[in-house]
């Protein structure tokens, strides 16, 4: 099990965090979508969101899954452009210091949070994985509903194709 931390600006796009636990600020996965804040939010309001990234599996056979700098994204089952890895920059890191008494949950950060007065506010959404290894070539998150009702369920997939 992981923690999961996704997040983004109202009008910006999605950042997908993965965590060993949420005490810590360097994070094993970081990675920036293209999809729009607010398109995901409503792919979410329809329940079950899947995520499926992948990478070419001739280009980058030999670096590891999670290493991988670039992938396509599609977001139940529509392309939906790409991902980029990064690196944790200190306000990643200040959201995640923020958020990190919180084991689940969603909830908002004020504008102007951490960064220029002309920012907005910062959505987020903070859960517990369950972290799947399938392989060298695929691994999975998937969301783990804490009152073990129906409801909302997401996936993240990285796919060597």
């Amino acid at each position: 099990m992981v923690i999961g931390t996704i997040f983004g600006n109202r009008r910006g796009h999605v950042w997908f965090c993965i965590q060993h636990d949420r005490l810590s600020t360097t994070p094993l996965l970081l990675l920036e979508l293209s999809i729009p804040t607010h398109q995901l939010v409503k792919e979410m309001q329809c329940g079950l969101v899947r995520l499926a990234l992948e990478c070419n599996r001739s280009e980058l056979n030999s670096v590891p899954l999670r290493a991988v700098p670039v992938w396509t994204v599609n977001c139940n089952g529509k392309k939906a452009g790409f991902a980029l890895r990064r690196k944790a920059s200190e306000q990643i890191r200040l959201i995640l210091t923020t958020v990190q008494s919180m084991t689940v949950g969603a909830g908002v950060l004020p504008a102007r949070f951490g960064s220029s007065s002309d920012s907005e506010e910062i959505m987020y959404m903070r859960a517990n994985y369950e972290h799947m290894v399938g392989g060298a070539d695929s691994e999975s998150f998937h969301l783990i509903n804490p009152d073990e009702c129906p409801g909302q369920e997401l996936s993240v997939f990285l796919m060597r194709t």
